[in-house]
């Protein structure tokens, strides 16, 4: 690890290896994160769509995703940098960041109910900024949590664990709504510009399971306290409170904040190119799944998802609602299955990146994840087909059960993506600057999911003339480029020599 100017002179006890469940407990919480996070991937498309919003446009919603990112993540992982309390480090921000995005959760698919005060797509998309804010507020000292607490023999171990259990969330909030529908018996039509009622108690017991993972997390994982960590982590405990006793102007902060950039180690500069790619191609997915398999397995026309074509027709015939309805239904199942085949993948995602390397494993996945997306194309149609889902019995297009096929590669490749880039990355980190430079190492999420929102929906209605399967095989063709640009990162050297020195001393 490249030691930062505070910790240069100062001695590094050997950081002790954590128990499994130990490790466990520390990312628990991300499961109910993500749980709330895919309920959002793959439904908020739904619900502006059926709010009012163009197909084009709707990229344009999904921009305040990573603009939350861009914007909250380096504040909250400089700011947790700095916060030493009772309740620990990163702890206040998680528990903080959870409860705002539960509330998101409740309110968003309500959007109808304050029709006479505001338009319910701008209150829905009000509600998507809350919860994408409060999403990152949380994700970011999570992923800084486990750099503080596991030792770095262990960080692929501990990024690993924490894939794993974000894709258990992902499976469990991305099929919920077909769950609601199929086995319980609720709604998934929408009526008169309201959200179906399986997507409104989707996202009820979303923020439940929310809060409750977040809540065991915090109260299981006790942080390290400052000098026992500052010991862990060569860090000289006496130059860094005299540079926090040194009051900064906004300017010198703005100016260190630039220094932070410009002295980035080399492994992020290079991840960069690599985030740019995946993330380009994962917003695409998030946003244009459903329109992409509602046009091309279910056989709807672009036109049934232009709002001034709607209001020509009046009422949605009752088979078109339908169809809308089982694609966003199927849109859970196969954002599940992906997120199946990750959680798979990131139980043997260790043992492959020791025999093969980090950095084959890392490519050879990205790869698989751009060659599923481009398969999207040979996914069309079909003749009915019934499908038992051990849970329920349903009647689908054999186009639509063809799509669990191409989404394997894309769990693949998400699950690499999970946890990678951040075994790869946080060796290089300096360990007092490991948050805010977590917060940073976001830019290269945010920037590309911005890119893609602003170009997305142009090429879709320009190039593609509002077909969406072809901006699902853009994707792939930018996953590959992703893949490629693996090959131009350097592995920093772990560090193998530590100074070990008794308690006694």
């Amino acid at each position: 690890m490249t030691p930062s100017a505070s910790s240069a002179c100062a001695p590094q006890v050997q950081q002790p290896r954590l128990p499994f469940w130990q490790v466990w407990n520390l990312s628990l919480g991300f499961l109910g994160v993500q749980f709330g996070f895919s309920l959002q991937n793959a439904n908020a498309s739904r619900i502006l769509s059926d709010l009012g919003a163009d197909l084009h446009a709707l990229s344009l919603f999904w921009i305040v995703a990573p603009l939350m990112g861009l914007i909250v993540q380096p504040l909250v992982g400089s700011a947790s940098d700095h916060t030493w309390n009772r309740f620990g480090r990163r702890n206040p921000y998680i528990l903080f960041g959870a409860v705002a995005a539960a509330l998101g959760m409740v309110f968003m698919p309500n959007a109808g109910i304050v029709v006479a005060l505001v338009a319910p797509i701008l209150f829905g998309a009000v509600m998507l900024a809350l919860m994408d804010a409060a999403f990152n507020v949380t994700m970011q000292p999570f992923r800084a949590l486990v750099a503080d607490m596991v030792p770095s023999q262990q960080r692929t171990l501990g990024y690993s664990i924490q894939s794993l259990l974000i894709n258990i969330g992902a499976i469990l909030g991305s099929m919920l709504p077909f769950i609601l529908t199929n086995v319980i018996g609720l709604e998934n039509t929408s009526r008169g510009g309201a959200v179906a009622p399986s997507v409104i108690w989707a996202f009820y017991i979303g923020a439940t399971v929310l809060l409750g993972s977040v809540l065991w997390t915090v109260v299981r994982t006790r942080e390290y306290p400052p000098s026992q960590y500052n010991a862990y982590k060569g860090i000289d405990a006496g130059q860094l409170q005299q540079e926090g006793e040194q009051r900064r102007s906004l300017g010198q902060r703005l100016g260190g904040f630039c220094q932070l950039l410009i002295r980035m180690p080399r492994t992020m500069r290079q991840l960069a190119l690599v985030q740019f790619f995946s993330w380009f191609a994962l917003f695409i997915m998030w946003v244009y799944t459903m329109p992409a398999i509602t046009q091309h397995v279910w056989g709807v026309e672009a036109k049934w998802f232009d709002p001034g074509y709607l209001k020509t027709v009046g009422e949605i015939p009752a088979h078109i609602a339908a169809a809308k309805g089982a694609a966003g239904d199927w849109v859970g199942i196969i954002f599940a299955a992906y997120s199946l085949f990750a959680a798979l993948f990131s139980l043997i995602l260790t043992r492959v990146a020791q025999t093969l390397g980090r950095k084959l494993t890392y490519s050879l996945s990205l790869a698989l994840g751009g060659l599923g997306y481009i398969g999207f194309l040979l996914c069309q149609g079909g003749a009915p087909t019934q499908v038992d889902l051990l849970i329920t019995q349903v009647t689908v297009p054999s186009g639509a059960l063809g799509l669990l096929l191409p989404m394997a590669g894309v769990g693949i490749a998400w699950a690499a993506i999970l946890a990678m880039p951040y075994a790869i990355l946080s060796d290089s980190l300096p360990a007092s600057k490991t948050g805010v430079y977590m917060g940073i190492f976001n830019f290269t999420i945010a920037a590309p999911q911005i890119v893609s929102a602003l170009v997305a929906g142009l090429v879709l209605k320009t190039v593609f003339q509002n077909q969406a399967i072809y901006i699902i095989v853009l994707a792939g063709v930018s996953m590959l480029l992703a893949a490629l640009s693996v090959f131009f990162v350097r592995e920093p050297q772990p560090v193998t020599k530590v100074l070990e020195i008794s308690t006694a001393n």
